[in-house]
């Protein structure tokens, strides 16, 4: 687990200066606390910073094959790096070291780019192949690790986090408009941009390949999920997905070094404890909780639980005070705005486990796989909304629109009545509409041809795809492609990789992803109940009063009530200060009017506020950096 960085000069061909990637990988030190190492060959240069995890003496790299032909700088882990290795060696290749970093050299040298569909696990990586003078950058098909990248004047600089493209860099980029609303609207800014115009992140399974004087993206990861030829009787269904998810966990504790749990109070957690023991007992588990005044505290469901399969357990307790005194310096740790209650409950949870571990194993993903939030609800059945009178729908519509603070129903009942299927998942994913952060900008700072469809165009290429996939799955599949990684992935990353701690995910690796990407909805909701599947596997491990929890996921319905409750105090004055950075490109008078609707009770619009304080919040952060209007060359 590591930080990777580089420049390629792929048409100038100029030399690349070692002071530049020294500065670029040490930018990211904290992600890789234990060693750095360096190529620098012409106009190619990489960076790494080390966390050492497998094969802790001999793991060092750039690494190349035997010949230096093939050099390789990786950040993450795979999991089925054994069974590759014993693969080549039968083919005729010779190892020197016992990590994972060596095996993708060697795959590499025998497949070509198809070696990253070999993987199981989660990568950032580059490849720079010396014979063919061409490098390849890649980020794994689950998007858990991060490649952000830059192409300017036919250099292409690129790196784990954003901080150290901008090391590199001479000036200091603006804000994209587009990305702010799309932040503005779905919470996180979804690949391939981000908040800075110029500088890019790839999306999941896509590669870079910079040959001959040109740069181009490809994807490489392009499983299309297909029904089982014969459909899965329930108890089948169930031992299969069981054992999919011992494998992927005994995988997972793969390490040389100590590893432990962050622990909720739900299922998915609790699980994925009970799996552990399988492999051992004692692990430590990380709790954070707020205090017994809030009913959403987790500490004692958690404590249950540890206790139940006997782990170590730790708590940590966050107060008010503490999260609003936190909240710029988390937001500068994220390098990009993501408005996410539970980045703060992330960031402590991971900052107390790395006292003890190097590496903690999380519960992400069963929500995502098998429909575990209300908006999955709304799309498995939203089929029998559609199929409703139009009259019918319009009067239910109208009366739904007359409630107050209900801004989660109405924004269901109209964007599942939408016909085209990718329009219907992009306006399930939205906050608000769409006219309503338009609203937000000032004239001049959009784009004039913005039709209000900009995901679209990113997840056209996911269409085919979804080819042979239900309602359900079809949503489920774009989920995992685009807001998963995106959004909770990316700040799991950054926040624990702040703290030098590895956060793995079993439940996406590969082979439980790919497996319950071909189950039909049945599996995932039936009669209303959400993971379906994944509650009959839980039955195994978990006693009732666990199986009948409600979901709180580290409690983030208090921080949002902290939130709220902060409205009427300093993140309050953020919103209607017109001195404020974001109103260089929002107008204050919606805003005001969105914080008035939400204080006077008529609407809820907590999370868009949110997300308004996040952005100043990061603006504040990075004052030098202003914003160009989309229209014209002047800067506001």
């Amino acid at each position: 687990m590591c930080g990777i960085c580089g420049q390629f000069s792929f048409q100038r061909r100029e030399p690349v200066e070692r002071e530049t990637i020294v500065r670029m990988a040490r930018s990211i030190a904290h992600r890789g606390p234990d060693d750095e190492g360096f190529f620098i060959a012409g106009p190619v240069g990489l960076g790494f910073r080390r966390l050492s995890i497998i094969d802790l003496a001999s793991g060092h790299q750039p690494m190349s094959d035997a010949e230096e032909t093939v050099w390789l700088i990786f950040n993450g882990e795979i999991y089925n790096y054994r069974e590759l290795r014993r693969e080549l060696q039968s083919k005729g290749h010779r190892f020197k070291t016992n990590s994972d970093t060596e095996v993708i050299v060697h795959g590499y040298k025998e497949w070509g780019t198809q070696v990253f569909d070999r993987l199981n696990g989660m990568f950032g990586l580059a490849i720079w192949d010396v014979p063919n003078q061409r490098l390849v950058v890649a980020r794994d098909a689950m998007g858990i690790k991060l490649v952000y990248y830059k192409i300017d004047n036919g250099t292409l600089t690129f790196g784990s986090e954003i901080r150290s493209i901008l090391t590199a860099m001479d000036s200091k980029p603006a804000v994209d408009p587009v990305a702010l609303k799309l932040f503005l609207q779905f919470r996180y800014t979804p690949s391939p941009l981000t908040i800075f115009q110029g500088i890019r992140k790839l999306a999941p399974g896509t590669m870079l390949v910079v040959e001959k004087g040109r740069c181009r993206e490809e994807r490489w990861y392009n499983f299309t999920p297909t029904p089982f030829p014969r459909p899965k009787k329930e108890k089948e269904a169930a031992h299969e997905l069981l054992e999919l998810y011992r494998g992927a966990v005994g995988r997972h504790l793969l390490s040389d070094v100590p590893v432990g749990v962050l622990l909720s109070g739900g299922l998915d957690s609790g699980l994925l404890l009970g799996l552990m023991n399988e492999h051992g007992r004692s692990w430590p588990a990380y709790t954070i909780g707020y205090g017994r005044s809030f009913a959403d505290d987790e500490l004692f469901d958690a404590a249950e639980t540890a206790s139940l399969f006997g782990a170590r357990h730790v708590t940590v307790k966050l107060d008010q005070s503490e999260f609003e005194r936190s909240l710029p310096g988390i937001v500068d740790c994220l390098e990009e705005p993501i408005a996410a209650s539970s980045i703060v409950p992330m960031y402590f949870v991971c900052q107390r486990a790395r006292q003890d571990v190097k590496v903690a194993l999380i519960g992400q993903g069963p929500d995502e796989l098998f429909g575990g939030y209300k908006r999955h609800l709304g799309v498995r059945y939203g089929e029998l909304w559609r199929g409703l009178p139009g009259g019918l729908r319009s009067m239910i519509g109208f009366a739904v629109d007359g409630l107050p603070r209900n801004e989660t129903l109405k924004r269901g009942v109209h964007s599942l009545g939408v016909e085209d299927r990718l329009k219907r998942y992009q306006d399930v994913f939205s906050l608000v509409p769409t006219e309503t952060v338009d609203e937000l900008f000032r004239d001049d700072v959009l784009p004039r041809n913005q039709n209000g469809h900009d995901l679209l165009e990113y997840w056209s290429e996911l269409a085919p795809q979804m080819k042979y996939s239900d309602e359900l799955g079809g949503f489920q599949l774009l989920e995992i492609r685009s807001s998963l990684p995106d959004e909770l992935l990316m700040y799991a990353d950054k926040l624990s990789m702040t703290h030098s701690l590895e956060v793995r995910v079993p439940y996406l690796d590969r082979t439980v992803v790919e497996y319950v990407q071909r189950l039909s909805a049945n599996f995932k909701v039936r009669n209303g109940t959400r993971k379906w599947l994944h509650r009959q596997v839980c039955q195994n491990y978990l006693p009732r009063q666990i199986l009948r929890r409600k979901k709180r996921g580290f409690a983030v319905n208090v921080v949002d009530e902290w939130f709220q409750s902060s409205l009427s105090g300093e993140l309050q004055d953020l919103l209607l200060d017109e001195t404020s950075l974001m109103f260089d490109m929002l107008e204050p008078e919606p805003v005001r009017k969105l914080l008035s609707a939400h204080r006077s009770g008529r609407q809820d619009n907590h999370k868009l506020l949110f997300s308004l304080v996040m952005i100043e919040q990061w603006l504040r952060g990075v004052r030098p950096w202003r914003v160009t209007s989309a229209n014209s060359s002047k800067v506001l």
